[in-house]
């Protein structure tokens, strides 16, 4: 399985040219030969014609470059201008491979006066992999300028985990009602990728790795849960060592800090940790402020 996940910035390259073409191509040179499972997008923008580049519906020509995918926009922003316009703002999954079910979820949003921020929202697809089985591909962008904002949300991907983890682990009563109540896929498997605008050693790097913590459920159920901890894990140093990532950020644009990082991270539930193969960073692309980031599963 390939998975791509790229902070687009509006598909707004370093020259200024909005262009959703270049980051499906750009997305597809990094995959290589078999082409791309899943693709993950951060910033993608429908209406706000007064930004740099007057984005467009980035979600209906993504979804017109990708014959043979499906596409889930999910709007961490949605409202609307003085004129009436529509305007959204958020992350964008899209797949070919069989999809069980969508949840977009709302991330904390704490007041903290006088500081800039946004909205933000955790996209999850669960999908049918041939060989994983069902699989969760969550994909996010934490705020920027807000520490306090950006703990509570890593927090909060933490706990979607840990809940999805337990789930899986004691599921609900099966259903075949056909109804909102039928059975769902409850997928212990889990990618969660993005621009998470943090570094490796800064705490909320940790808070999305800690162990699971059952919470107040039954006896029987808190011992199946205890038994399949699987906590998310950077996919890095699984492929890379103790090498120091690959910088993501500011390689060739250093209006938000004069030295490169690396903040787009790709994490994997434990169960995954195994057959990760491959994490690659393309450095050298220029059509986002961003890099994107390859993930390969066996």
């Amino acid at each position: 399985m390939k998975l791509v996940t790229w902070n687009t910035q509006w598909c707004c390259g370093l020259d200024g040219v909005v262009s959703p073409a270049r980051i499906v191509d750009g997305a597809r040179s990094l995959a290589g030969e078999g082409g791309l499972d899943a693709l993950c997008l951060q910033e993608i923008a429908q209406g706000y014609p007064d930004m740099p580049g007057a984005p467009g519906d980035q979600p209906a020509e993504l979804a017109a470059l990708l014959p043979g995918y499906r596409v889930f926009f999910g709007a961490a922003v949605d409202e609307f201008d003085a004129q009436g316009r529509r305007q959204r703002f958020g992350n964008l999954i899209a797949t070919r491979l069989p999809v069980l079910q969508v949840e977009h979820h709302r991330l904390p949003w704490p007041a903290d006066a006088g500081v800039r921020s946004m909205p933000r929202l955790c996209t999850v697809v669960t999908l049918r992999d041939p060989q994983l089985g069902a699989l969760r591909v969550m994909t996010t962008h934490l705020e920027y300028y807000s520490p306090r904002q950006r703990m509570a949300q890593a927090r909060a991907l933490h706990a979607l985990h840990a809940e999805a983890c337990e789930r899986a682990a004691a599921p609900p009563a099966e259903d075949d009602s056909r109804s909102p109540f039928q059975t769902k896929a409850h997928a212990p498997h889990a990618i969660l990728c993005g621009d998470f605008n943090l570094e490796a050693s800064e705490p909320e790097y940790a808070v999305i790795q800690a162990p699971n913590q059952p919470a107040a459920v039954s006896q029987q159920a808190q011992a199946a849960i205890k038994t399949k901890a699987n906590p998310l894990c950077d996919a890095w140093p699984l492929v890379h060592g103790q090498a120091p990532h690959a910088p993501t950020f500011r390689l060739f644009d250093r209006t938000y800090g004069p030295d490169p990082v690396a903040c787009d991270f790709c994490f994997v539930s434990a169960s995954l940790a195994g057959r990760v193969r491959a994490l690659r960073v393309d450095g050298e692309t220029r059509v986002s402020d961003h890099q994107p980031v390859l993930l390969v599963l066996d």
